[in-house]
């Protein structure tokens, strides 16, 4: 006999894991081996899963844990770049999509109808930042630092007019950088000229 969807549910929530793989429930749900497809069509349609991505779901009803789903699935990693810049309001535009920096290779997803893009950085570049709700976040120096090394890259671009560079704490922004390859020197001048400045562009 199958497993009622209030036991299912109890069972996925007793877990502290912020999604669930093909893999996970096959072992959790060993009772449903023949008919598993049927089984996880089900929980879909009684909105018990959500699927993310193919073979990745999450529990619905609980939060949408995008961002720690995005940094546990491809790990190490953190978040970082433009994401954190416009979160933090120091950059004016706020993208649509999650971007973290990661010592792995350079990789895009989607989870949730949201884009997840990983950039590689060097593995002595993997510092500056703190965790937060089980997230790997960049602390706001680290994260300009990062998009200005993805721009000597040639991989990105940054709008320096769009940048509120008024609350950055200089010291730890400098002792960072002093950490980056010197690449980065045409960025941090242009970084160091509009210190202290507000954006007035809004878009």
């Amino acid at each position: 006999m199958s497993i009622s969807n209030i036991d299912v549910l109890k069972k996925l929530e007793s877990f502290d894991k912020a999604y669930f793989t093909t893999a996970d429930l096959k072992k959790l749900f060993p009772s449903e081996k023949e008919g598993f497809t049927t089984f996880l069509k089900r929980l879909v349609d009684k909105e018990i899963l959500v699927r993310l991505a193919k073979g990745i779901y999450m529990v619905r009803g609980g939060a949408w844990e995008i961002d720690r789903i995005a940094n546990q699935l491809y790990y190490p990693s953190y978040l970082s770049f433009v994401t954190v810049l416009g979160r933090g309001g120091i950059l004016n535009q706020i993208p649509y999509s999650l971007t973290f920096a990661t010592t792995r290779k350079s990789k895009r997803m989607t989870l949730g109808g949201t884009d997840i893009v990983y950039s590689q950085i060097k593995p002595e570049l993997y510092f500056g930042y703190v965790i937060e709700k089980g997230v790997n976040i960049a602390e706001p120096e680290k994260a300009l630092l990062d998009q200005l090394y993805l721009v000597s890259l040639g991989k990105t671009t940054l709008d320096f007019e769009e940048l509120n560079l008024i609350d950055l704490d200089k010291k730890k922004f400098l002792s960072y950088a002093a950490r980056f390859p010197k690449r980065i020197k045409r960025g941090l001048r242009e970084i160091k000229r509009r210190w202290g400045t507000v954006s007035v562009t809004i878009k």
